[in-house]
């Protein structure tokens, strides 16, 4: 099969028709839908990964589609010379997904480590056979994350990892990945990997969907800083289980500017409107009404109202956080189950994979 070594990335404007239908049906019709998303294992989750992912994950557990969270452990380590802590993150991660809300007992949700799922990391071998080095290389999301690691020597693992991904999606036929506009040609690949075995080895019977991106409407969460996306790498962001004094010492210290009147302008003063974007996605009402009513309150108000509507909002989270970590053993549980579903799921795919390559002994 010849392969060109121009993957076709699409316009965004497309995509985005695209996924508002797609949206539309998930909601008529969510047994036709099974969704991969997940997280990289490198600590506890914040508020920016509350209102930007897990509230969506959450929703779409409601509606009753089958989702599958990937812990990707391995993918820890090809920007991070630390691996000590990888056992205790994936733990703490699945705190944060119960007590926001991801129920793995719904029958709808399973949880689990990749690096657990050996059938999963089997379909990393061919797929690689499917695309070419110069693809991986002009992958414009690996170079941005290259940049970002501050990495001098970059391994191997950094540019193949989103084939790696493409294995945790297709591994249990995903045919949904909600994905954010910076993440699409990791998926994209995703899609040209689907099609190329499909057309190489099972023209006639295809094995993999091509899974279609659902693109968050969560707005972009800035950290404390007001002036970069919430990490805690970054050391600009409000834990889950923070405590209540310690949401409000970090908020306390949030940077604004010298305006007292309060005014909701995310392009002229992105650190006030992002307090506002908080107070509002905290409370329902809307960034601009909450700037009104603080009005000349200045700086102090508008920190004094976030604190208390956070924690208001997140109080019923942390208890139920707090309860889950006195009990390990079940989020081992939690995890073991996850695995042995996803176990299940990646010998019925790589059996049809190996006929599909005609290699079955």
């Amino acid at each position: 099969m010849a392969q060109s070594d121009n993957i076709d990335y699409g316009t965004f404007e497309a995509t985005l028709e695209r996924s508002k239908k797609l949206e539309k049906d998930i909601a008529d019709n969510p047994q036709k839908y099974r969704v991969l998303t997940g997280d990289r294992p490198t600590g506890k989750l914040h508020v920016g990964h509350l209102f930007g992912s897990l509230q969506n994950r959450v929703r779409l557990q409601k509606l009753g589609v089958h989702t599958f969270i990937v812990i990707a452990d391995y993918q820890v380590l090809t920007d991070r010379d630390t691996f000590e802590s990888i056992s205790e993150n994936i733990k703490q991660l699945t705190l944060d997904y119960i007590a926001a809300g991801l129920d793995p007992d719904s029958g709808n949700t399973n949880i689990f480590p990749h690096s657990h799922v050996p059938e999963l990391n089997q379909l990393v071998v061919p797929f690689l056979t499917l695309v070419t080095n110069a693809e991986l290389e002009r992958n414009p999301t690996v170079k941005e994350e290259i940049e970002a690691s501050g990495q001098r020597r970059i391994n191997a693992g950094m540019y193949t990892y989103p084939v790696h991904q493409a294995a945790d999606i297709l591994f249990c036929k995903s045919n949904v990945v909600p994905v954010g506009k910076d993440q699409l040609p990791h998926l994209e690949l995703t899609r040209v990997i689907a099609r190329r075995f499909n057309e190489r080895f099972a023209a006639s019977a295809q094995v993999f969907p091509e899974p279609q991106p659902l693109l968050s409407k969560a707005p972009m969460i800035l950290g404390l800083d007001g002036s970069q996306k919430m990490s805690k790498s970054r050391n600009n962001a409000i834990m889950l289980d923070a405590t209540e004094d310690e949401t409000a010492k970090l908020i306390k210290k949030a940077k604004t500017d010298a305006d007292r009147l309060i005014t909701y302008d995310p392009e002229g003063r992105p650190e006030v409107a992002n307090l506002l974007l908080l107070s509002s996605l905290c409370t329902g009402q809307p960034p601009e009404k909450i700037a009104e009513e603080i009005g000349d309150g200045g700086a102090g108000r508008l920190k004094s109202h976030l604190t208390e509507v956070l924690n208001e909002y997140l109080k019923p989270l942390r208890k139920k956080r707090a309860e889950l970590a006195s009990n390990m053993d079940y989020i081992r549980q939690v995890l073991i189950k996850g695995v042995k579903e996803a176990r299940s799921i990646g010998e019925a795919t790589l059996d049809e994979v190996r006929k599909a390559m005609n290699m079955v002994i």
